[in-house]
Order: structure tokens, then sequence, then C-alpha cells
């Protein structure tokens, strides 16, 4: 039996404040949030016509050599998808991530700044162990907290036009 062998160029790292990072692949809980999350928000963009959702791993460099990220989930507003190229080469409207106990303070402190300087208007963080999602929206070039939802209710994007995510949806099995 002949084996195939497919090469390609496949690289999972980041780059954050001109750092390499390489970070292990997330647990298999953290994809299925992410995936009822990306399921939600694609469907809701899809039906609206308002622009493209896309989940990790992707890249989205904000400025070659110095901060490439990899987002669990991002959204592209339609009048601003000249960015979405081979990568994600510019500023998304949203990126959301989904916190691991490995990523918290890179997730929480680190990409939040790295977020907020490069101005992109809206945030979410995803704790899973606290089912609690947090949106964070740039007022004044700072991220003000616009809403946080703990194991009930509706979070709403102010960025996602008419987007509300019910988060029990979000952290179910």
């Amino acid at each position: 039996m002949e084996t195939l062998t497919i090469e390609r160029d496949i690289d999972l790292t980041e780059i954050i404040n001109g750092e390499e990072v390489v970070s292990p692949s997330p647990f298999s809980r953290h994809q299925d949030i992410v995936g009822n999350l990306y399921d939600i928000m694609r469907r809701h963009v899809k039906t609206n016509k308002l622009g493209k959702v896309h989940i990790s791993p992707l890249d989205v460099i904000l400025e070659e050599g110095i901060n490439r990220l990899q987002p669990d989930i991002l959204f592209i507003r339609k009048e601003n998808m000249a960015i979405d190229q081979d990568w994600i080469r510019g500023v998304p409207d949203m990126v959301c991530e989904v916190v691991s106990s490995s990523s918290y303070d890179y997730d929480t402190g680190v990409k939040k700044a790295i977020y907020e300087k490069y101005g992109v208007s809206e945030y979410w963080i995803v704790m899973p162990e606290l089912k609690t999602i947090e949106i964070f929206t740039l007022d004044a070039a700072k991220y003000k907290l616009l809403t946080v939802t703990a194991f009930e209710g509706v979070v709403a994007s102010k960025v996602i036009e008419g987007l509300e995510v019910n988060i029990e949806e979000v952290f179910e099995d």
C-alpha cells in the first residue's frame, strides 16, 4: 500500500507584540463552545447579509511582524470586506476569544489590549468554566464593558446588527 504525503505549510502560532507564541491545541469542550457560537453568529450574519464570520485558525494580521493573532471567531462587516484576503489583513469589526486556563492572561489582558490598540470595535470574552460572556465595545478608543451575562440570559452585539445570543445555547453540549 502506498502512503500519500501531503505537504502543507501550517503555522498555528501567533505573533504577539513581536514575539512568537505557540499554544497547545484547545480541548474538545473549548471547540464545542466555539462551534456553537460560530453557528449562531454565522446563521444570523448570513441570513441578514451583514458580512462574514470566520472561525480559527485564521491569521489576523494587524501589523506585519508585530501582531498576528488567531481569534476563535471574528466578524467583518460587508463594507469592510477588503481586509478578507488570503488571511485577514487589517482590523476585524468583532473578535471573540474563548478563554482556557492556559490562555486567561493573554485573552483578558494582552490580547484585549492589542485589539483595543488597533481599534477592533467589539471584543467578546467567553469563559467556559464560569459560563459567562463579556462584551466590550470601544468608547473614545478604550474598551468599556457593554454587557456581561452568566449561566443564563441573552447577550446582544452592538456591532453585529440584531444579533442576540442565548448563552445557554453557547454552553450546551
